[in-house]
């Protein structure tokens, strides 16, 4: 007599949710903890209280991790495009085209931004006393393109030390993407020249590459706890009650953004055959955090990654379009915002613009992000903008009670931006890996390649960071 068994079911693996879902939870669930530190208020001694110091340090530790990755990737990721490349004049396409749509969508934002500052008069329609205008701690200026181009180091690194009030010192090291893109193509472009010498460095160089984004990797599987975190901090901290003097200019702000985001990008994308859903599919992990952390430069390890993997365009010219994006691409913060800032200013001061001052204004926002991009923040493209019309700086004071809450959607547009130019270009150019935009990858963006290979094989041997940029005669 025989007996047979049966082998026990198998059990079925609890897939996580996708990286939409986890997104989505992490912002309401931020949320719902934000209002509570609200509610809970200061402590006795006037400190943030223990839920709101929590939500702070998850959040900007999440940042400064991806920005501790921003100088190794910049740098190794272009070295790497250049040697793929090998073709200079096709190089020096593809930045042309990339710098021509940079000032097409800019153009189009800052006529945006004028139109809603001459129907909207948020200058005159405001409650904000005169006693809140004071000139700005630091002001941007034409020169500082030179001093942002030029690297003071090998790295772009620069050290600042400041005095505590109880005389204590603390110094810090930061650094210049710019500054990084230009050491990166000088050696990159001296590796070719070089010739079979440089093949080692360019080896070690690939292998550093590998291993930052697989660095890159685990860091960004933390993105919706840094999500929670940055939106927790944002509800509990920024200053939510100022919006109401000024509620006609922050309506209008965000007005023009999403009249960048809903009609002009879609316009762009449809323009060149792609699909609207499909881009903003694609991009939206990189927009929502730039949403939350305010911050294009950590944000950038995001978007380079989504352009890539999600929207198919090829590494190689991916790793300098979104670095050089990142700096100087910035529709929110240097097209719209000053636009409508200093028309708000000159409102308010009672201070007539002529059509001049407009074509200033709308000069100076398609080329003053490059004169800027040595510098971070709004502020230093306002400045810029004011001082060039000759209207008070002054007014920058103004503005700076809700300006974090009006650079959360600043931000989530230059990083839309960012991502659009790139894609465009390599559509134009015939270069975009069109399956691979077309394909249901922001599911997979988490997904390690290893795991991806094993699913799909084709998926990844087919992906365009394997795949070399035609030069086109």
């Amino acid at each position: 007599m025989s007996t047979s068994t049966s082998a026990p079911p198998a059990r079925r693996r609890l897939r996580a949710p996708s990286f939409t879902v986890q997104i989505l939870l992490a912002l309401v669930v931020g949320v719902l903890l934000g209002w509570w530190a609200l509610a809970i208020g200061e402590t006795p001694a006037g400190e943030p209280n223990g839920l709101t110091v929590a939500l702070e340090t998850i959040g900007s530790t999440f940042v400064s991790l991806l920005r501790a990755t921003v100088p190794p990737l910049v740098f190794t990721a272009i070295v790497a495009s250049i040697a793929n490349l090998r073709g200079v004049a096709n190089a020096a396409r593809l930045a042309g085209q990339t710098l021509v749509w940079f000032a097409i969508t800019a153009a189009a934002s800052v006529a945006i931004g004028i139109g809603l500052g001459l129907v909207m008069r948020p200058g005159v329609n405001t409650s904000v006393g005169a006693d809140a205008a004071a000139e700005p701690g630091r002001t941007g200026s034409w020169l500082d393109f030179l001093g942002g181009l030029v690297p003071g180091n090998f790295l772009g690194l620069e050290s600042s030390v400041s005095v505590a009030e109880d005389g204590g010192v603390s110094s810090s090291l930061s650094f210049n993407v710019l500054q990084i893109l230009v050491m990166a193509l000088v050696v990159g472009l001296a590796a070719l020249k070089v010739g079979k010498k440089a093949e080692p460095f360019l080896s070690v160089n690939r292998s550093l590459l590998a291993i930052i984004q697989k660095v890159l990797w685990w860091i960004i599987r933390l993105a919706p706890l840094g999500t929670l975190g940055l939106i927790g901090r944002a509800i509990a901290t920024y200053g939510w009650d100022s919006l109401a003097p000024l509620g006609t200019f922050a309506g209008a702000v965000y007005l023009g953004l999403a009249l960048v985001l809903v009609v002009v990008y879609p316009l762009v994308l449809r323009t060149n055959g792609l699909s609207v859903t499909r881009f903003y599919r694609g991009a939206w992990p990189a927009i929502q955090l730039g949403f939350v952390s305010r911050s294009s430069i950590g944000t950038l390890p995001l978007t380079q990654r989504v352009v890539e993997r999600n929207l198919g365009v090829p590494s190689s010219y991916a790793s300098f379009a979104v670095p050089l994006g990142s700096t100087t691409k910035m529709d929110g913060c240097a097209s719209i915002y000053p636009a409508l800032a200093a028309i708000f200013v000159a409102q308010f001061f009672g201070l007539e613009l002529a059509v001049t001052d407009y074509l200033l204004i709308a000069f100076v926002s398609v080329v003053g992000s490059a004169a800027t991009a040595g510098l971070t923040g709004a502020i230093v493209m306002l400045t810029l903008t004011l001082s060039t019309l000759g209207l008070p700086l002054e007014g920058v004071g103004l503005l700076l009670a809700i300006d974090p809450i009006l650079d959360m959607g600043r931000t989530a547009t230059n990083v839309a931006g960012q991502a659009l130019v790139p894609t465009v270009v390599a559509k134009r150019e015939g270069i975009l890996h069109v399956e691979q935009y077309n394909s249901p990858q922001a599911a997979q963006l988490f997904v390690d390649d290893e795991e991806l290979a094993a699913e799909d094989p084709e998926q990844v041997s087919g992906r365009p960071e394997e795949a070399e940029v035609p030069a086109r005669t």
